[in-house]
């Protein structure tokens, strides 16, 4: 994931591409009308920004699938001794194909390569299907962080540990 910005991945089913602006400008406004970015008002444009910003260990990911644009991936290289799962937005017509699980085994296994020791992602407390998606793959909850997002709502901390303990 350190030369990302450069690479194509290509996996069972899909492709993860750098996130162009023209890409991010057709994602914003789509993700913008699913949970979590829907209930918390998030507007098209700001996710377009978001989507098409470039920070350096933080490469942001189109998922394409048969080269039509499925969501989009963003990760926090070195975090908290490993990544953090920092955007993970599936469209509804792609989701439960398994490209989520596929894209947390990549992260995964990019991260073993390194001498990362965890694996992190946020979710919102009211996104049921995000809490049991990641518990699934072996995340276990670690804190709630109140009004961390928007007041008077949860998100959730949740830890992968690579390594024993």
């Amino acid at each position: 994931m350190t030369n990302a910005r450069l690479e194509v991945f290509r996996m069972r089913g899909f492709d993860l591409e750098p996130m162009t602006p023209v890409t991010a400008k057709i994602l914003g406004p789509l993700l913008s009308g699913i949970d979590p970015w829907a209930r918390y008002a998030y507007t098209g444009g700001a996710l377009t920004t978001f989507l098409a910003g470039e920070e350096a260990g933080a490469p942001r990911f189109a998922i394409k699938v048969d080269r039509v644009i499925a969501g989009a991936v963003g990760i926090r290289n070195n975090w908290l001794r490993g990544p953090y799962l920092q955007f993970l937005g599936i469209l509804p017509a792609y989701q439960s194909h398994g490209i989520g699980g596929s894209i947390l085994d990549w992260i995964e296994a990019e991260a073993r390569n390194t001498d990362a020791q965890n694996l992190w992602v946020v979710a919102s407390e009211f996104n049921a299907r995000a809490m049991s998606f990641y518990e699934r793959h072996g995340f276990s909850r670690i804190a709630t962080l109140t009004d961390l997002v928007v007041e008077g709502s949860c998100e959730v901390l949740l830890r992968k540990r690579l390594v024993a303990v």
